[in-house]
């Protein structure tokens, strides 16, 4: 007989294995005669069960089942939370096992358990919000609001109240899918970037929601793997981590490779174009610059795009949703090279002829009618005018190969 003092004590076991994070499972039996009650055995009652179900059992015991949290879980979730990630746990499993989950796997500390601001039930969450409404019509979705699917713009009913929740909230327990998707769409609508977990159907919607949506590649039904970007190949949350670091990782060599690129194109911009107002011809010929970006473009893109992630990459805050991938710090860079670049590069050209003489042999300078100061220096004055090429120059330069003082520039121009 089910009594209130049974009822009672039954109630305290159950809550004591939940706060061990024991799921728990009654076990019970009936004995069954041939047309027992005047129905037949398969007789649905109630609520789709079986009127045969409904009463007249004795109870043997109550299990307590446990999955085991994986060792890396605590340092992974850690981790993250160093990254500027921060964790929430949405279950459907009652709210004490659900805060001792988190407890064990330091979602929450042991100060934060029972803290109703930090743990709640998704039917409590969902109206305090008042769930979703359509922002053209400000009616309640799904079934109050008539705009087309395509013209309806997903918000929190009540915002403020969600904005109020949003950085306390760690724990959501007895969830439905309608308040895992309600939590998703909120945090995404005050710009936050979320990426969701799940391995059910149910979780379906919350995941194909989400800026980012990891499956469980190994217990995920079909229809989850389906709404996801990420397939975890091993189910363990640990590989989020990796996730997060070759993620950053990518990006930063994205920046690289952009602060170096556009370095080197601004430089040979600088020098192309005021050598050749000034000189009426470019310093750097139209085939050394092919050559300089055939270089620049593959092996140095390769180097700077395969640089391997390191621990480091997690030390820091994320990205904002709204910051620019040539951020501000890479514009201050690349116009500091680039100004001091050029500056050192115009010297050479336009006094590199005192620093970097022209030679040939003796035998060379006897031959032709140039003035000689030494026994190696042809040319001494510089050889650019504001009209272009000085034509003595010019005959040497035929006569005797290409400037040494230009191919100490190029070379220059491809060392920076």
């Amino acid at each position: 007989m089910l009594t209130d003092e049974v009822n009672e004590m039954l109630n305290e076991v159950i809550s004591s294995y939940a706060q061990k994070a024991l799921r728990t499972i009654a076990v019970a039996y009936k004995d069954l005669q041939p047309g027992e009650g005047g129905h037949s055995h398969t007789e649905e009652g109630e609520g789709g069960v079986m009127k045969v179900e409904e009463a007249g059992y004795t109870l043997v015991c109550i299990f307590g089942i446990q999955d085991i949290v994986r060792k890396e879980v605590p340092g992974a979730i850690e981790q993250v939370g160093i990254a500027g990630v921060m964790v929430r746990m949405v279950t459907g499993d009652n709210l004490i096992t659900a805060m001792a989950i988190a407890r064990d796997c330091g979602i929450i500390s042991e100060k934060q358990i029972g803290d109703k601001e930090v743990c709640m039930i998704g039917p409590e969450f969902y109206d305090i919000v008042g769930g979703l409404s359509c922002a053209n019509c400000n009616k309640k979705l799904p079934f109050d609001c008539q705009c087309d699917k395509k013209d309806q713009k997903e918000v929190v009913t009540n915002a403020a109240a969600f904005k109020a929740i949003k950085d306390k909230l760690r724990v959501l327990a007895r969830s439905r899918p309608e308040d895992k998707y309600l939590l998703v769409t909120g945090l995404r609508q005050f710009s936050a970037v979320v990426a969701v977990t799940g391995d059910g159907t149910n979780d379906a919607p919350a995941l194909k929601k989400a800026d980012v949506g990891f499956a469980m590649g190994m217990t995920g039904t079909d229809v989850c793997k389906d709404a996801a970007d990420i397939l975890l190949t091993d189910d363990n949350f640990a590989s989020i981590v990796k996730a997060a670091k070759w993620g950053r990782n990518v990006y930063d060599n994205i920046q690289r490779f952009l602060q170096f690129q556009l370095t080197v194109n601004v430089v040979a911009l600088i020098t192309a174009f005021i050598g050749s107002c000034i000189m009426t011809e470019s310093p750097l010929t139209a085939l050394q610059l092919l050559w300089v970006n055939l270089i620049m473009d593959s092996l140095a893109s390769l180097a700077l795009a395969t640089e391997k992630p390191v621990e480091a990459l997690l030390e820091r805050k994320p990205q904002s949703r709204q910051d620019y991938i040539v951020s501000r710090k890479m514009i201050k860079h690349i116009l500091g090279m680039s100004i001091c670049q050029a500056f050192v590069i115009f010297f050479l050209v336009f006094y590199g002829e005192n620093v970097i003489p022209e030679t040939c042999d003796a035998k060379y300078q006897l031959d032709r009618d140039f003035p000689v100061d030494g026994p190696c220096f042809v040319y001494p004055g510089r050889p650019y005018y504001a009209n272009g090429v000085d034509p003595m120059y010019k005959r040497f330069e035929e006569d005797y190969g290409p400037s040494r003082h230009l191919t100490f520039i190029f070379t220059l121009f491809v060392f920076f």
